[in-house]
């Protein structure tokens, strides 16, 4: 007989814990939340029935740290705890530690994230059972020296694939001999501060695949079913971007087929719970498939599979861990129509998607028949860089697949988030693919169009409304100074309202902007905020954030200040030439140094890396010289911070050069020279 959960504790942030605080309230559960410093005012915190903080910003000393969430669990008297995806959710040692304290982990047995939750352990077990898996080498404690020498026998290219965590985050693609041991070193880095194990295994890289994964549940009887596939090929880096369910490709015969390759994979390790099992297959051969991975836990993508089957997994898997049997068959879900999901990030696309931080200054979030929302975004959050910088995902529902294509369009084009940067209107760009519409997908296909879709126009309306907006807002702000026409901002003369001319500044180029002398106001479907607005524009500097149609993003309005200081570095500055300045281009914390003041680098050279929103960024000297670096490991860095200088190499003063010998009497000017073109 199970015994009901009355409180579970969701050891996770963000949208998922706000996910999962849902369910728990439906099923009248209550719901303890956890958080960090940087997470006090989170929008999970306010909707659990109570709150616990669990320690500084940093996820290991809080997210990842075992011993305070256990000791959570028990001051709330919580008999279950719920990992979400990412952090804990497939640590074997918390769910061990769990189970001491005599509290339920959602989610599988020690035996199988023993088995499952290590990808060379797991690729192991399933080629055992006589599921296909990728050509590589996948042993336990392989040294970097033993990972040089097996990837000269697989034969490039290769994926270098940390053995534990997932989301893509650790794996390096190489294509030659070159690029192996800067990647083994970077991969092992990412792969350590994610996941605290940085074992490393090697597959042969499949060129042009799909990535397709079965969704199983499992109970404590032995029952075992899938609910079919989802679409996952839409990745940029091997982080999914774009999921959706069912495949295009697949028919009823190869998803019955996969689908009962993933039960028996599930069986083998007497999993209960909710799984996915990850395939690789390409278009041209579908009844060919290699296993990747399980992942024992909630998937990101896992609403695609809700949408279609009309079944809360979170609910399965709490009564799963209560006990209960599945009161499901496979024989029995039927699946309806088309759903597909697109993950908004705080990242800016145009500038190799840098994650973007900020305070969220304006929402708008879209509703509608078919379009789900998970999101944790509530105005005056802010977007810090401890954490994935995933802010929401956008899910629509079709009968079909166009529908649901579009549906998922137009909702994109109503989402609104001011105050960080955003890849909506990339999603834009890639769900309006004619690829990605005609279904014909691979995990390279981001990639091999990445330019087409992250480049942005910047529409003239866009200046317009952002301009005049300042000005609006300059305007409003001299009226404090009433009858002082020092402070005038209403363009007055003789002749009437002059124009004004506004500085705007996006991406470093600066762009001149005339406003009309009357307040136009702001249009219907346009949403504007500003910032840091001050009666002039002598010592004040202004920030702009815009959404209107196709355009989401923002504008710096300098001061008169910095405005002298660009055109004075404008007429210094040579057009091309390299700085020897090397800044961070993200906010972040100093994970590597590569190299040591008075060591002399060359242009290209690494000299230290950043770490930020899960995302490792290598800053390079631009010209040979001798570097002067500026930090050291663990330091936290501003964006634009300079973290290194190099001093170019001074050309030694040229040696006096000889006397010239006479030289022979010049030819006369009527007689060419034969080695001349004698035509002009």
């Amino acid at each position: 007989m199970s015994t009901p959960f009355t409180k579970v504790l969701i050891a996770n942030r963000g949208e998922i814990a706000c996910r999962i605080i849902e369910t728990l309230r439906t099923m009248g559960i209550q719901s303890v939340a956890v958080y960090s410093d940087a997470d006090a005012n989170a929008k999970h915190v306010q909707l659990a029935d109570e709150a616990v903080n669990i320690g500084p910003a940093p996820a290991t000393e809080s997210y990842l740290n075992i011993a305070n969430i256990v000791r959570a669990a028990q001051d709330t008297g919580a008999q279950a705890v719920h990992p979400g995806y990412g952090f804990l959710s497939e640590n074997q040692d918390f769910a061990s530690a769990l189970n001491e304290a005599g509290i339920t982990f959602i989610g599988p047995s020690v035996h199988s994230l023993h088995l499952m939750g290590d990808k060379i352990r797991s690729k192991n077990h399933v080629k055992e059972h006589g599921v296909p898996v990728v050509p590589g080498i996948s042993e336990p404690g392989l040294t970097d020296a033993q990972l040089e020498a097996a990837a000269a026998d697989i034969g490039y290219p290769i994926l270098i694939k940390p053995s534990a965590g997932g989301g893509g985050k650790g794996m390096e693609a190489v294509q030659s001999a070159t690029e192996l041991k800067p990647a083994i070193e970077t991969a092992r880095r990412v792969a350590a501060k994610s996941f605290g194990d940085d074992t490393l295994f090697l597959e042969r890289l499949v060129q042009t695949p799909r990535h397709i994964e079965i969704q199983v549940l499992a109970d404590k009887h032995g029952n075992v079913i899938h609910l079919g596939e989802r679409e996952c090929s839409l990745q940029r880096r091997h982080q999914k971007v774009i999921e959706e369910a069912p495949s295009a490709l697949l028919t009823e015969e190869q998803r019955e087929r996969m689908g009962q390759a993933a039960v028996a994979a599930a069986k083998s390790v007497d999993y209960w719970g909710a799984g996915t099992v990850e395939f690789l297959l390409s278009n041209e051969n579908p009844d060919e498939f290699f296993f990747m991975e399980m992942n024992t836990r909630l998937q990101v993508e896992h609403p695609v599979t809700e949408m279609v089957t009309g079944i809360d997994l979170v609910e399965q898997q709490v009564r799963i861990a209560q006990g209960e049997p599945l009161d499901l068959a496979s024989n029995a879900v039927e699946l309806q129509g088309h759903a597909v999901e697109a993950r908004v990030y705080a990242e800016n696309p145009a500038k190799d998607f840098l994650p973007s931080t900020g305070t969220i200054q304006y929402l708008d979030e879209p509703t509608g028949p078919g379009i789900r929302v998970d999101s944790a975004l509530v105005d005056g959050l802010e977007i810090s860089a401890h954490y994935d910088p995933m802010l929401a995902k956008v899910i629509a529902w079709g009968p079909d697949r166009t529908q649901a294509l579009a549906r998922l369009d137009e909702a994109l084009s109503t989402m609104t988030v001011l105050g960080v940067d955003t890849n909506i209107d990339y999603l834009r760009a890639l769900l309006a693919d004619p690829d990605v519409q005609a279904g014909r997908l691979d995990t390279g296909l981001i990639e091999r169009k990445l330019d087409t879709m992250t480049a942005q126009e910047l529409p003239e309306s866009a200046l317009h409304f952002a301009a005049q907006a300042l000005v609006d807002a300059r305007r409003s702000s001299a009226e404090e100074h009433a009858g002082d026409p020092w402070f005038a901002a209403d363009g007055w003369q003789l002749a009437g309202a002059r124009p004004g001319v506004v500085t705007l500044v996006r991406d470093g180029q600066r762009h001149r902007v005339t406003v009309p002398g009357a307040d136009s106001g702001t249009p219907d479907g346009v949403a504007v905020v500003q910032q840091n607005i001050g009666a002039t524009e002598d010592s004040t500097s202004a920030d702009i954030w815009l959404k209107t149609a196709g355009f989401a993003g923002h504008f710096a309005a300098p001061s008169r200040a910095e405005l002298v200081d660009m055109m004075l570095d404008d007429a210094t500055h040579q057009p091309g030439s390299a700085s020897p300045d090397v800044r961070s281009p993200m906010p972040g914390t100093v994970v590597a140094v590569a190299v040591e003041s008075g060591q002399t680098v060359s242009a290209g050279q690494v000299v230290a890396s950043v770490e930020a929103m899960k995302m490792e960024h290598h800053m390079r000297a631009e010209i040979d010289g001798t570097v002067t670096i500026s930090v050291k490991p663990g330091d936290v860095v501003r964006g634009d911070q300079v973290v290194a200088t190099v001093t170019p190499a001074t050309p030694e003063p040229a040696e006096p050069a000889e006397p010239a010998e006479p030289s022979a009497p010049a030819a006369p000017a009527d007689t060419p020279d034969s080695s001349e073109n004698p035509t002009n």
